[in-house]
């Protein structure tokens, strides 16, 4: 009886070790688990199972129905925002292709704020709340029920009794510390509030890998906000370990509102299964604004790879400067070779990350790219002002990217992620003066320093970057 047990546990291995190979996003992730899968599948077979997915199932078959129980709106919304999309021959080179691989047009008309750190963003999401005439859409990776997350829900409370709708998604795997007390307070006054629900499904009952990562706060959909804070204390800088968490969003007002909203939109259908009513699908233009931003969600159920696919798109289209912040840095070989010949080429290319960790793994993994990357001219800085948490891109002097996606495996493939993508030079400008600002708060990490690293800080680098397809 036991030889047959472990004769079926070596046939599964075989099994998953030919399904790695086919479904698989890298070769090396391929090779890696097919090896480990065929030689110790004891081990190896349940930690495939949570990790080893590539496709999140079920997600693009949702988006699809919920596409066509609104396919009228949306045909009406793409009638609508033709008045306020940018004409093809306008359009530059990183434009058309971001364009093509977000699936929406670019819009202008819009008004841009850049929230620069918590208390900035959550004071401007609050005031809009207070503001709502006829309902709010929130959706965050992490909810805590601390000091913010009781301000958020009181004022949301408020609104509900007052008669505003209002729609509550959170992802349960970031959110996992929430109460089920701060949950059932919202529901008993109205409000409808749901988990993400990876595991959704029995053919889904192990997607732990994949994560919700999205910010995202629509206001009658006419504003949105979206960026890398999420809803804790920590995120107002009263973090025991960091103090001061540097982190930045962007308030949109104007018709890439309704692209936010369609977003969120897709993700409420998983969740919640079925559709919101009534919600405002006629772009709104802003007042005295007319920035053009295009709004590029990314997700393992895409069929490319959209978040890896933006981050080389924007460093290959660079000219003048590529300068990147990310709390995380463990990129791809596509994305190292990218910033390599930018660099090679004479691009000031910039990486900002954080001089203190707050995941060790992903903090020692990023030092076995410092070499690589930095002798083709590649700098790289770590902030020491606290947390840096803000994912934000400027390329040269006339676009810039705020969203939720970090330079990493996880959001290139496992996350739900958003980003808006400006082209605007007044705007670019407001972040370059933000990067220098960020850069007098760091230093700069010279290749030689890390070669005099003793031997057991190396081999702690190399066998962190080992784990970077699960990071």
């Amino acid at each position: 009886m036991l030889l047959l047990f472990l004769a079926f546990i070596h046939l599964l291995g075989l099994f998953f070790a030919l399904h790695a190979v086919m479904t698989a996003r890298t070769s090396q992730g391929a090779v890696a688990w097919m090896i480990s899968l065929i030689t110790f599948p004891y081990v190896t077979l349940p930690l495939y199972w949570f990790f080893g997915r590539s496709k999140f199932n079920g997600y693009t078959a949702a988006r699809q129905e919920a596409e066509k129980l609104v396919a009228n709106k949306l045909q009406n919304i793409v009638t609508q925002v033709q008045n306020y999309t940018p004409a093809t021959q306008s359009l530059g080179f990183l434009e058309k292709a971001s364009q093509k691989l977000a699936k929406m047009p670019y819009l202008h008309a819009n008004e841009l704020e850049l929230l620069i750190d918590g208390e900035k963003t959550f004071s401007s999401i609050l005031k809009a709340i207070a503001e709502a005439q006829e309902y709010i859409l929130l959706e965050f990776y992490i909810v805590r029920d601390d000091t913010l997350g009781r301000e958020i829900q009181q004022a949301l409370i408020k609104q509900a009794k007052a008669g505003i709708k209002i729609y509550f998604l959170y992802d349960e795997i970031g959110s996992h510390q929430l109460s089920q007390e701060y949950i059932q307070r919202m529901r008993e006054e109205g409000i409808q509030v749901y988990a993400f629900h990876t595991q959704k499904g029995i053919k889904n009952r192990f997607q732990l890998n994949f994560r919700n990562h999205r910010k995202i706060v629509i206001v009658d959909g006419k504003t949105a906000w979206l960026g890398g804070h999420n809803i804790g204390d920590e995120y107002l800088s009263k973090h025991k370990k960091f103090g001061h968490w540097r982190d930045t969003h962007i308030k949109i007002t104007g018709p890439s509102a309704i692209a936010v909203q369609k977003t969120f939109i897709d993700d409420w259908f998983w969740a919640a299964e079925y559709l919101i009513p009534n919600l405002q699908w006629l772009p709104t233009p802003a007042k005295n604004a007319n920035k053009k931003v295009l709004i590029i969600p990314s997700s393992p159920a895409d069929k490319v790879e959209t978040a890896s696919l933006m981050f080389l798109q924007a460093i290959n289209a660079a000219t003048k400067r590529i300068w990147i912040s990310s709390p995380y840095f463990v990129p791809d070989s596509a994305t190292i070779k990218a910033l390599q010949l930018a660099g090679l080429r004479g691009v000031d290319v910039r990486i900002l990350i954080p001089a203190r960790a707050d995941h060790i793994l992903v903090y020692l993994a990023a030092f076995t790219y410092f070499e690589t990357a930095g002798s083709t001219g590649v700098k790289f800085f770590r902030y020491q002002n606290g947390f840096l948490h803000e994912k934000v891109m400027l390329i040269d002097d006339s676009h810039a990217t705020v969203g939720t996606a970090n330079l990493d495996n996880r959001s290139f493939r496992l996350n739900f992620e958003i980003t808006a993508l400006v082209a605007d030079k007044e705007f670019a400008q407001e972040i370059k003066t933000m990067f220098e600002n960020d850069f007098i708060d760091a230093y700069e990490v010279k290749i030689a320093d890390i070669a005099q690293q003793p031997f057991f800080f190396q081999l702690a680098t190399r066998l962190a970057r080992l784990t970077s397809p699960v990071l």
